[in-house]
């Protein structure tokens, strides 16, 4: 179990400079660009990660180790960000999700966290009981999950400009039926 522990954590540690790397210095035009309808934006992705960090994840494994199955995790609003000040740059947000991501980071690894630690459990509001354990490998998925969107987002301005390759390019021909938050229909709660 330290092993996916240790693979969860590289995996955390690359998200916010896999994200930056995609997405500092592009054109507003396409950081603010969706895959059509109430889809999000890379914009609207990059702030529903930093609303993660700061609301969801580490106080979820906070609440596990203190409390167990004595108290239910808070629910997660998906759309936060999308209330938040939208005016900001992307590379404040950018920044800003570094920023979080290496304090969670540093304060997961102060945890110390043992084999035990990890089997503890904790109940979502809407899936029951989860394991720590589990809490962070969805935190690790999760990442890749909305670095996959970002692409697919980016690729879909491209998508008539690809002309006939369109056929041979699998990130333009997704079939994914898109919830108006921008999640698949087939993700579930967080």
């Amino acid at each position: 179990m330290e092993t996916k522990l240790s693979e969860a954590m590289q995996i955390l540690e690359r998200g916010p400079g896999t994200v930056d790397q995609m997405l500092r210095g592009l054109p507003d035009e396409w950081v603010r660009a969706t895959e059509g309808g109430d889809t999000w934006s890379c914009y609207d992705v990059v702030g529903h990660l930093i609303h993660g960090e700061v609301t969801d994840w580490l106080p979820r494994a906070r609440i596990i180790l203190e409390h167990g199955e004595s108290r239910t995790f808070e629910p997660f609003d998906r759309l936060a960000q999308l209330k938040e000040d939208r005016t900001q740059p992307i590379e404040r947000l950018l920044d800003r999700f570094k920023e979080v991501r290496e304090q969670n980071l540093n304060a997961l690894r102060g945890m110390h966290l043992s084999s035990e630690d990890l089997s503890r459990t904790g109940i979502h509001p809407a899936d029951g009981i989860v394991t720590l354990s589990q809490l962070i490998s969805a935190w690790a998925v999760h990442d890749l999950t909305h670095i996959s969107q970002i692409s697919r987002v980016l690729a879909k301005q491209y998508e008539t400009e690809v002309g006939p390759w369109k056929a041979y390019l699998g990130v333009l021909n997704t079939s994914i039926d898109r919830s108006k938050d921008g999640r698949s229909k087939a993700t579930g709660a967080l």
